[in-house]
């Protein structure tokens, strides 16, 4: 592999993913998205996942389709992306515009903290890796605007209105 590959795999993840959301800008002019902080107490450790499209540890969640409300998208992302099942309703933390994404896309972020995991998720077409990690040892390649998310969360940090 050479020095270049790295940054090559990066610029066509970065690619992939503006075409992705140019294709829901023409399709639904304004996207809305949900995310979890999926949170064991017990261990004090965040689930996050790695994906096969773009570079970096980020937490579980994805776009809200047509007529789904966002605990329903919420739950079916947990599900599909790291085998994980509510057990009581989430809180909503805060609300973001993600202006890198689109002018026109927003992020709910909900706090999970009863769940069941029917088993660790194995790697597929999307899901690259994914795990659960201490809070005090996230993985180096956790994406900035998740340690935010995740800094507001448990640290206090007031929520910005940006992703």
């Amino acid at each position: 592999m050479n020095a270049a590959s790295p940054s090559r795999r990066t610029l066509l993840a970065r690619l992939r993913a503006r075409l992705f959301h140019g294709y829901f800008l023409l399709s639904r002019p304004m996207t809305l998205g949900v995310r979890g902080v999926v949170h064991d107490k017990e261990s004090n450790s965040v689930f996050l996942i790695r994906h096969t499209y773009v570079p970096g540890w980020h937490l579980p969640g994805g776009g809200v389709e047509i007529g789904e409300t966002m605990l329903e998208a919420l739950a079916r992302e947990v599900r599909e992306e790291g085998n994980i099942e509510l057990g009581a309703p989430p809180r909503l933390l805060s609300v973001h515009l993600n202006r890198q994404a689109s002018r026109r896309d927003h992020v709910a972020i909900y706090l999970i903290e009863t769940f069941r995991q029917a088993g660790p998720k194995l790697p597929d077409r999307e899901i690259a890796e994914s795990g659960f990690f201490p809070l005090n040892a996230l993985p180096q390649a956790t994406t900035p605007a998740t340690l935010r998310r995740i800094a507001e969360a448990f640290e206090g940090v007031p929520p910005s209105p940006y992703w």
